[in-house]
């Protein structure tokens, strides 16, 4: 599930379970203590993707999901930067990056193809952390499965999850047409502000790309058997809210199905979960830190 908007939250707290490119120059420097935010831009496909860097440490790669920005994970950004080089930036039609004539699962792949193309130019230190956000961690699987030696490791949040059976069904096109409608309609409001956190997809874009992520994780097995770096899941227990009426149970009870016939077949990925729903990355932007510093420092990292 990618759309994002008018889910119940539970602030129980969270359980834990283990198991050609054309780039513009730096067109920016903020002083952040005794770090610098840099900010460049990366040109490919007719669009211009807006890139940030700042932070020390390990390098990592943060991509947004859809109909989210790298200025609505502000929060998550600053906190890993406090022991991360952090990378962000906007996929196609997201934030401050042009529009695009065509919006689908490959086109958001490329971006980050791109992204991350020219970070291997500029010489990281090491083959970053790739972390993504619902559709950017499904982003994040493809591109692992195809180009394994350009990272180092993957988290995924709320995101690439091998669903057993299709989460959008007959029975749920009214509901996911009536939400890709409203969110357009409050996007276009940030379209007129101009915001960083503007949307430029239409009801339809956002609709379509729903069912074809729907696709897109049907056959993501496959792409998990390709990866053997580490994996760390980061899911929320109530992707459709808490209501225990209508397809809310259904579709919570498949979002943990998929992820337990993952950690089935690949037992090394460890998993998190917090006791939330697919806002967690906003709701809860400490806690995903936390999980995600954890991981990434084996030492530190929750058992059960």
């Amino acid at each position: 599930m990618t759309l994002t908007q008018g889910q119940p939250l539970s602030m129980l707290g969270m359980t834990t379970r283990s198991k050609t490119i054309e780039v513009s120059g730096l067109h920016a420097s903020l002083p952040t203590g005794d770090r610098t935010l840099r900010h460049f831009t990366v040109h490919h496909d007719g669009v211009t993707i807006p890139v940030s860097r700042g932070g020390q440490g390990r390098p990592l790669v943060l991509c947004p999901g859809l109909n989210s920005t790298q200025a609505d994970l502000h929060e998550l950004t600053e906190l890993l930067r406090r022991d991360h080089d952090v990378v962000t930036f906007d996929l196609r039609g997201h934030g401050l990056a042009s529009a695009a004539d065509r919006y689908s699962f490959d086109a958001f792949l490329s971006d980050l193809v791109a992204v991350l193309a020219e970070l291997g130019r500029l010489g990281l230190p090491s083959e970053p952390v790739l972390v993504g956000y619902s559709l950017g961690a499904d982003l994040a699987v493809h591109y692992a499965s195809e180009r394994p030696d350009t990272v180092a490791e993957l988290v995924l949040i709320d995101g690439a999850n091998p669903l057993p059976e299709p989460f959008i069904t007959e029975a749920d096109l009214a509901e996911f047409r009536a939400m890709a409608e409203d969110l357009a309609t409050r996007q276009g409001v940030q379209r007129v502000k101009g915001s960083t956190r503007q949307v430029s997809l239409t009801a339809q874009d956002i609709f379509d790309l729903n069912l074809e992520i729907d696709v897109v994780r049907s056959a993501l097995l496959d792409r998990y058997r390709k990866i053997e770096h580490p994996i760390s899941m980061i899911m929320s227990t109530a992707i459709a809210g808490d209501s225990t009426e209508g397809r809310v149970p259904r579709h919570n009870q498949l979002w943990r199905a998929g992820v337990e016939r993952l950690v089935h077949e690949r037992p090394h990925i460890s998993t998190s979960w917090v006791d939330t729903g697919h806002r967690l990355v906003f709701t809860h932007a400490p806690d995903v830190a936390q999980i995600i510093r954890s991981a990434l420092h084996p030492a530190g990292r929750p058992t059960s």
